[in-house]
């Protein structure tokens, strides 16, 4: 019998945002993985410790989470087989992914290269986008509205296009696009409509109005919400 790969949502940042499902996971599966800095700690796994019993075996991938990504795809082709040492010795992994697995995720790029293989379950996490839609109280969508999930790394063009036509955007990515994106939103008008929320659900949680947010003062873990409508 060989294992199953648990693709494991964490959540944003508070540990009692798993679900019962993962947390029953992590206490069963005898193997631990998570995306890594190739220096320090993974967020991942601090979030998830207070649910990790000891004595479990862990694998640390170390990933260059920065926009020149160099060897990326390497270094998960050297993941997926230090996994797949495991799943054919019988022991079922739990990967953990921050958020939810399958929205923007790590996970989606070891699944293809596990899939077809070996068994592969799915724990869904609550994802950062709803974390900072709880934090300021936001109805991410209402009856007949749709909600946007935009990355901010497009250009200004396509990324003021795709906010202009949503009901509800959801900007991700941000990063080092901070400046663009300020500019788009300034021009489309809903700089009173564009909330930025830095490390949802967890201790350092910050809310302000996009405009408010310098270069140098602005987080890696971060979104903005913009909402057009009026639902009160």
């Amino acid at each position: 019998m060989t294992g199953t790969l648990y693709g494991v949502g964490v959540g944003p940042g508070d540990p009692e945002l798993l679900t019962l499902k993962a947390i029953r996971v992590l206490r069963d599966a005898p193997v631990i993985a998570y995306p890594a800095p190739l220096e320090g700690e993974s967020l991942a796994r601090r979030i998830a410790s207070p649910h990790i019993p000891s004595g479990k075996t862990e694998i640390a991938i170390r990933l260059p989470f920065s926009p020149e990504r160099g060897d990326t795809e390497e270094r998960y082709d050297h993941a997926a087989e230090m996994l797949t040492s495991h799943l054919k010795s019988g022991r079922d992994i739990a990967l953990l992914c921050l958020g939810d697995p399958l929205l923007y995720g790590s996970f989606v790029h070891v699944l293809p290269r596990i899939a077809g293989r070996f068994g592969v379950s799915v724990v869904p996490g609550v994802s950062s986008i709803s974390a900072a839609a709880a934090a300021i109280h936001l109805p991410l969508a209402i009856q007949d509205e749709s909600l946007s999930v935009i990355p901010a790394i497009l250009d200004a063009e396509a990324l003021s296009a795709r906010i202009a036509a949503a009901d509800i955007a959801a900007v991700v990515k941000i990063g080092r696009h901070l400046k663009k994106l300020q500019t788009v939103i300034t021009t489309l008008g809903l700089s009173a409509a564009a909330r930025y929320v830095e490390y949802a659900a967890t201790g350092t949680e910050r809310v302000r109005m996009l405009s408010e947010v310098s270069e140098s003062d602005s987080a890696y873990f971060a979104l903005v919400l913009i909402r057009k409508r009026e639902w009160r």
